[in-house]
């Protein structure tokens, strides 16, 4: 399975007005932006994204399985083939943006939506450590309820985490255009080592992406050889 790993960021030297007309402003811009970079949308979503901070500047890594189509001359775009060539057992030092959350039944009421998804941490907080005053503190429940996720995703996606680090926790709202709603959602980081237990669906994974909110930037495992 073969695709291109993108750098994109924006050119040097715009001024004030080209950065208000190309920086996104809300999460949904942010996956339009990206959505630009392919020619053909109609052939449906078949990249990752993840955007970072270059000071005060976003860079953007995006895994897909097509080239992007330059569109403006104000962004600065690498482009490699991303060719995998694993093996099991190889240890890879890895980095993932998610958004982790448990989908649990809550109705067999075909009529009504059946399911929910619950963020991990306030789920574990709560079920755990329903005393406020006797809770640890946050970084361990976090770290705790990311470990759990990531560990139950592992071994079905081909790798086993052989170290890890989870922090970053944050809760978003966000608001599509012309609506009131909000949609919420959570993320996590992760870091650390891990161990190819089968090459097939790991590779497979590295083009999936781990867990739900993809059009938000969460999903894409990005690995380099230690």
């Amino acid at each position: 399975m073969n695709g291109y790993m993108h750098r994109i960021r924006l050119k040097p030297g715009l001024d004030i007005q080209q950065l208000a007309r190309l920086l996104p402003t809300h999460a949904y811009a942010e996956h339009q932006l990206v959505w630009r970079w392919f020619a053909d949308q109609e052939a449906g979503r078949d990249f990752l994204f993840r955007r970072e901070q270059q000071g005060h500047w976003p860079i953007y890594y995006v895994l897909s399985k097509r080239e992007v189509v330059e569109l403006s001359d104000s962004w600065e775009i690498e482009s490699r083939p991303f060719e995998p060539r694993l093996s099991n057992g190889e240890r890879l030092a890895f980095s993932l943006r998610a958004n982790p959350v448990k989908v649990r039944k809550i109705s067999d009421d075909p009529t009504v939506k059946t399911r929910r998804r619950d963020d991990v941490v306030a789920d574990l907080k709560q079920k755990l450590y329903p005393d406020k005053n006797q809770r640890p503190p946050m970084a361990q429940i976090v770290c705790e309820a990311g470990t759990e996720w990531l560990a139950a995703r592992a071994k079905r996606n081909g790798f086993a985490v052989e170290s890890l680090n989870v922090d970053g926790y944050q809760q978003h709202r966000l608001y599509k255009p012309g609506t009131d709603k909000p949609v919420t959602l959570s993320t996590l980081e992760f870091r650390g080592i891990l161990q190819i237990e089968d090459t097939g669906l790991f590779t497979e994974k590295l083009f999936q992406g781990i867990g739900p909110a993809k059009a938000f930037g969460c999903g894409l495992l990005l690995v380099r050889r230690i």
